[in-house]
C-alpha cells in the first residue's frame, strides 16, 4: 500500500511561531516559526516514510468560503509582522528541503488536504495528514489518519470518537453546533461538545436533529430553532471541500531531492550553525538500528540558533522554551573493532566492568531468524566500540569471523554475573539464541524503565533521548535508505556502520545514568519485581511458540471461503444483481440508490457511509446488510488467521512464535503481534473453530488457566465495599447478587434478564460508564438508567466512595496506582477539554483496575515459570492472553501442573477477596476452554 504524507503548514505556521522563544537571525530576521516548522518536519519524515508528499500553505486573498459568508473570519486580528516576514523564507527553505509546496488561489489549505487525501484512499492508498487542525479530523476514515507533532496526538477513527465523542463522519455536524469562534462561524448558542454529542448520539445527524427540533426543550432548545436556517450554512463553511480542481495528483507529488547548496546559503543566513555544519560536513547519521520495540529514531534537529530579548520576549510567552538539542557527534569517541588484539583489549574492559551497555545490529526485525551482522558496546558515556561481524559490499575491510568472535565473547556473554543494559534487550537475547548464545546477566532495560516511568509517553531511543538528554538522533532509514533503494544493514560501509551502532550503545548507557535515579520506591518495585523478570518469561515463550494444525487450518479457509461464495450469491439475489462485496462505492450505489435504504451517516466527502456501525443498524430491518456483516466476519477470519498462520510457521521449529510487547498499553497489559494470538475471534462458531489448530505435540494436553471476574475483584479490594467483599467471600455469583441488592428480591429470585443488566451495570460502571452510556447499553431510558446507578452506589457506598476519591486524587496528582504501585499517567485529567477531561476521569476510575490485573497476570507468570523451572519439569508456558495463560503440559505432569498453576496463581498476591481461577484442558487450545 503506498502512502502519502500532507502537512498543513499553515496550521503549523502558526503554532509554531506562538509556541518558539524570539529566535533571530545574525542580521536580525526572526526565525523562530521557520525553526519550530522545519524543525517538525524533520522529524515527520523520520518518523513516517511515504512514497509521496507536500507540504500545503493556504493562499494569499479570499477564497469561496469568503464569496459564501463575508464575516468569515472577519475578526481574526492582523498577522504579526515577525510572522509575516518569515512566510516567504519558510517557503524557500521546505522546498529546498525536499518538499513539494501546495499553494492554491481561492482554497484553503485544508480543501487540498482534503482533494488530496479523498484521491489517495479512494484509489487504496494510505494518508497521513500532520497537522493540529481539529476540522480536518472529518477526513480520518480506514485510509486516513492524523497526527500531531506537536502533542504526539495520533487520531485514527477510534481515536476521534475517543476524543469528540462522536465518529469522523459527524464532525461536520458537530462543528456547525458548536461553531467556531476562530473563524467566525457561529454555532448554536450556549451548545457546547457536550451538548453537541448528546444530541448526535441521540439524532444521528445535524439534519434529523433540525428536523425533530421542536422535541429538544429548555432554553437550548430555543436557542437551536434559533439557529435552524443559520446550521445549514455553518455546515457548509466547515465542510472541507474534496473536489478542489489541482494541477498535480497524489502520485505525482514523489519528493524532489533536495537542493543542498540553497539549504548551505539559507541555514547560514539564519544562523543555523549545527544544522549548516550537517549539511556542509555530512557525517555519518547516528540513529537506531534494526532492534525490534523501541529502536525506531527521532530526527528532531541539532539546531542551536540565536537567541534574542526582543519585543516579543519569554516574559509575553504562555508556552515553555523548548530545550534545544545538542548533539554527541563532536564530543564522543568511537572504534572500530577489526582485530583480535583489539577485540580481546575490549573484552578485558568487558570483564572488569560493572554494568556494560550493549547492543546488536541485525539483518531484519524478526527475533527469531535474523542474524547478527554486528555488536555494539559502551561502559563510559561517550566511549563506545562496534564489533562488525558480517559486512558484506565492495572493498569492505577484513572482519573478524562471526563464529570466531561469538567463541571469544560467550563466557562473557552467558554470565549471570557479568551485568548487562540495554534497549529492548527481549530482542537482542533472540538474536544471540540464534547463535546458540544463552544470553545472560541482563540487569538493565532503558525501554522498560522508561516504560515503568512514563508509560504515557513514547520510547524509542531517539524520543527518549531529545526528552531527557537533549540529544537528536536520526532514523534507521537515514542508515539504509528506503523504498527500492533501502539496502541491508550488513551492506552499511563501516564507518557509517560504526557511528550508527557504537551511538546505540553509548545513549542507552546515558539514559540509563539518567533514568535510573528516577526509579525510587514502589515504581523501583514494579521495575525490579514485575518488568525485568517478566522480560526472561516472555523471551521464552515467544522462544516455546505454539504448535499449530496447518492442514486443520487449510480446511477450514476453504470451508470459510465455500461459504463466503453462498453468502455472496445470497448477497447477489437480496441486491437482485452482482456487485463487488468489498467495493464501498457499488455497496453504496446498492443498498441507497437501487435499494433505497435510509442513509444512516456519510463520509466525509459527503457519500452515504457503509461501515459496519451503520450495517449493524441497517441489519436490524434489512436482509442484505446482514449477510454483509457475515460476509466481512469470515473474509477477515480467513484473510488473518486461516490463510495467514499456515505462512507464520517457523521452518525450523514447526511452530508459530508471537512477539510480545512490554511497552505498549499504559495499563502494563501486554500485547501480542505477528501473529497477535490475543485478538482470534470468540463470539462465533467460525472463530471459536481456529483454537481448535492450536494443539500440542503428541502425549501432552492444552492447559488453560483464566482469572475469574479479575477486574470485579479487584475493584471489591480497592473501594473495600462490604456488600462486594461478603459477596465474592461467600463465593456468589456477583452479577446475581448485585441484581438482588439492585432489584431488591431474594438471590433465587433473580431472573435471568435482571442478571443481564446487573453484569452490564457491573462492568460498566468500572468503565465509568454514564447513566446516558447504560441507557444505550440497555436500551432503555437515561432516567431509568440513572434509577439503577443510584440503586447500585446505595447498595454498594464504598465503590462509590473509592470512585469520587479516585477522581480526586486523580486531579490533584495527575496520576493514578495500580495496587502494587505502577503510576498510570492521565495528561488531560485538568485540561481545558471537557470531553477529554471527561474521558481521563472515565480512565482514572478503570486504569487501577485494569492495571492491576495487569501486575497481577505478570506476576502469575513470574511465578509458574519459576517454578516450572526450579521442578524440572518439561511443561512449557506458550501463551498470555488477557487474563489468561494457556500452557503445554505433558500427560504425566498434568495433575500436577493444574493443581500448582491454580495454587500459584490464587495466591500470587493477597488481596482483600478470594482469586479464583478456571481451569481447563484439552487436546486443543478450545477444547481447553
Amino acid at each position: 500500500m503506498k502512502t502519502l504524507l500532507l502537512v498543513d503548514g499553515s496550521s503549523y505556521l502558526y503554532r509554531a511561531f506562538h509556541a518558539m522563544p524570539d529566535l533571530r537571525s545574525p542580521q536580525g530576521e526572526p526565525t523562530g516559526a521557520i525553526y519550530g516548522v522545519l524543525n517538525m518536519l524533520r522529524r515527520l519524515r523520520a518518523d513516517y516514510p511515504a512514497d509521496y508528499s507536500a507540504c500545503v500553505f493556504d493562499a494569499k486573498g479570499k477564497t469561496f468560503r469568503d464569496d459564501w459568508y463575508p464575516e468569515y473570519k472577519a475578526h481574526r486580528p492582523p498577522m504579526p509582522d515577525d510572522l509575516r516576514a518569515q512566510i516567504e523564507p519558510l517557503h524557500e527553505v521546505v522546498a529546498a528541503a525536499g518538499w513539494n509546496i501546495l499553494m492554491v488561489d481561492g482554497v484553503e489549505a485544508d480543501d487540498v488536504i482534503g482533494t488530496l487525501t479523498h484521491q489517495a484512499s479512494s484509489n487504496g492508498a494510505h494518508c497521513i495528514v500532520s497537522t493540529g487542525d481539529k476540522d480536518l479530523t472529518q477526513l480520518v476514515n480506514p485510509h486516513v489518519m492524523l497526527v500531531n507533532t506537536m502533542s504526539n496526538e495520533v487520531l485514527d477513527e477510534a481515536g476521534v470518537l475517543a476524543k469528540f465523542g462522536v465518529e469522523p463522519a459527524r464532525i461536520v455536524d458537530y462543528l456547525a453546533l458548536v461553531g467556531d469562534t476562530v473563524d467566525n462561524v457561529p454555532g448554536v448558542a450556549k451548545c457546547g461538545p457536550k451538548t453537541a454529542v448528546k444530541w448526535l448520539t441521540q439524532y444521528g445527524t445535524l439534519d434529523n436533529l433540525l428536523a425533530h427540533a421542536d422535541e429538544v426543550g429548555g432554553a437550548v432548545g430555543e436557542n437551536l430553532r434559533a439557529a435552524r436556517d443559520w446550521l445549514p450554512q455553518g455546515r457548509r463553511l466547515v465542510t472541507v471541500k474534496c473536489d478542489v480542481a489541482l494541477d498535480r495528483k497524489f502520485d505525482e507529488l514523489s519528493a524532489p531531492a533536495a537542493d543542498i547548496e540553497k539549504m548551505k546559503a539559507l541555514f547560514e543566513r539564519f544562523g543555523f550553525k549545527s544544522w549548516l555544519r550537517e549539511v556542509s560536513y555530512p557525517s555519518p547519521a547516528s540513529g537506531r538500528g534494526a532492534g525490534g520495540e523501541g529502536r525506531s529514531g527521532d530526527a528532531s534537529s541539532s539546531l542551536t540558533p540565536t537567541l534574542s530579548q526582543g519585543a516579543r520576549g519569554q516574559e509575553q510567552r504562555q508556552f515553555e522554551q523548548p530545550a534545544l538539542p545538542s548533539t554527541t557527534n563532536d564530543t564522543s569517541n568511537y572504534q572500530t573493532i577489526l582485530t583480535d588484539a583489539q577485540l580481546d583489549a575490549w573484552l578485558h574492559k568487558l570483564m572488569a566492568a560493572p554494568l556494560v551497555s550493549l547492543d546488536t545490529e541485525t539483518t531484519g526485525l524478526d527475533g527469531m531468524t535474523a542474524q547478527l551482522v554486528g555488536i555494539s558496546f559502551s561502559i563510559e558515556a561517550h566511549q563506545a566500540a562496534y564489533l562488525p561481524l558480517a559486512h558484506h559490499y565492495p572493498g569492505a575491510p577484513d572482519q573478524l569471523g562471526r563464529e570466531h568472535a561469538l567463541q571469544k565473547l560467550k563466557h562473557w556473554l552467558e554470565s549471570p554475573a557479568h551485568k548487562k543494559l540495554g534497549q529492548n534487550l527481549k530482542y537482542d537475547q533472540h538474536i544471540f539464541a540464534n547463535h546458540g548464545i544463552a544470553f545472560a546477566g541482563i540487569a538493565e532495560d532503558t525501554l522498560l524503565q522508561s516504560y515503568v516511568l512514563e508509560s504515557h509517553k513514547p520510547h524509542e531511543m531517539g524520543n527518549l533521548a531529545l526528552r531527557h538528554l537533549g540529544l537528536s538522533t536520526v532514523s534507521y532509514a537515514d542508515v539504509v535508505g528506503k523504498g527500492a533503494k533501502q539496502i541491508g544493514f550488513d551492506q552499511v560501509d563501516l564507518e557509517t556502520a560504526t557511528r550508527y551502532a557504537a551511538e546505540d550503545a553509548d545513549i542507552t548507557l546515558q539514559l540509563h545514568q539518567t533514568l535510573s535515579p528516577q526509579l525510587q520506591g514502589r515504581l523501583d518495585a514494579v521495575y525490579r519485581q514485575i518488568e525485568l523478570p517478566v522480560r526472561e518469561v516472555l523471551f521464552k515463550m515467544e522462544r516455546n511458540g505454539v504448535l499449530i494444525d496447518s492442514a486443520m487450518l487449510g480446511r477450514q479457509s476453504h470451508e470459510l471461503g465455500l461459504k463466503l461464495n453462498e453468502i455472496e450469491k445470497q448477497a447477489f439475489e437480496a441486491a437482485g444483481q452482482p456487485f463487488n462485496l468489498n467495493s464501498p462505492k457499488q455497496l453504496s450505489e446498492i443498498l441507497f440508490d437501487k435499494l433505497q435504504l435510509p442513509v444512516k451517516k456519510k463520509t466525509p466527502s459527503g457519500t452515504p457511509s457503509t461501515d459496519e456501525e451503520v450495517l449493524q443498524e441497517l441489519a436490524l430491518d434489512y436482509p442484505l446488510p446482514k449477510l454483509l456483516l457475515e460476509y466481512r466476519g469470515m473474509a477477515k477470519l480467513k484473510s488473518t488467521y486461516t490463510d495467514k498462520l499456515p505462512q507464520m510457521v517457523n521452518a525450523k521449529t514447526g511452530r508459530v512464535h508471537t512477539s510480545y510487547a512490554q511497552a505498549v498499553a499504559v495499563t502494563g497489559r501486554l500485547a501480542s503481534s505477528d501473529p497477535n494470538l490475543q485478538n482470534i475471534p470468540i463470539r462465533t462458531p467460525e472463530g471459536r473453530r481456529i483454537r481448535e489448530a492450536f494443539i500440542t505435540p503428541a502425549g501432552s494436553r492444552i492447559v488453560s488457566a483464566d482469572y475469574s471476574q479479575i477486574e470485579l475483584r479487584i475493584m471489591a479490594h480497592l473501594s473495600g465495599d462490604e456488600g462486594l467483599l461478603k459477596a465474592f467471600a461467600a463465593g456468589e455469583d456477583i452479577h446475581r447478587a448485585t441484581a438482588a441488592e439492585v432489584f431488591s428480591v431474594a438471590l433465587d429470585a433473580v431472573s435471568s434478564e435482571q442478571r443481564r443488566y446487573a453484569k452490564v451495570i457491573n462492568f460498566g460502571l468500572i468503565y465509568g460508564m454514564s447513566a446516558y452510556g447504560l441507557a444505550a447499553q440497555l436500551n432503555i431510558e437515561t432516567s431509568a438508567a440513572k434509577q439503577y446507578i443510584d440503586l447500585y452506589f446505595a447498595r454498594y457506598p464504598g465503590v462509590k466512595r473509592y470512585m469520587d476519591s479516585t477522581r480526586e486524587q486523580a486531579k490533584a496528582q495527575g496520576f493514578v496506582e495500580t495496587w502494587f504501585g505502577r503510576r498510570l499517567w492521565l495528561p488531560e485529567i485538568n485540561g481545558a477539554n471537557g470531553m477529554r477531561r471527561q474521558a481521563a476521569e472515565r480512565a482514572a476510575i478503570n486504569a487501577p483496575m485494569q492495571g492491576t490485573a495487569a501486575d497481577l497476570i505478570k506476576l502469575a507468570m513470574i511465578a509458574v515459570q519459576d517454578w516450572l523451572e526450579t521442578e524440572k519439569l518439561a511443561t512449557k508456558l506458550i501463551m498470555q492472553v488477557h487474563d489468561e495463560l494457556v500452557l503445554e503440559v505433558p500427560q504425566g505432569e498434568l495433575a500436577r501442573v493444574k493443581d500448582k498453576v491454580r495454587e500459584l496463581m490464587c495466591n500470587v498476591a493477597e488481596l482483600k477477596v478470594p482469586l479464583e481461577v478456571g481451569m481447563g484442558e484439552g487436546g486443543n487450545w478450545d477444547e481447553a476452554h
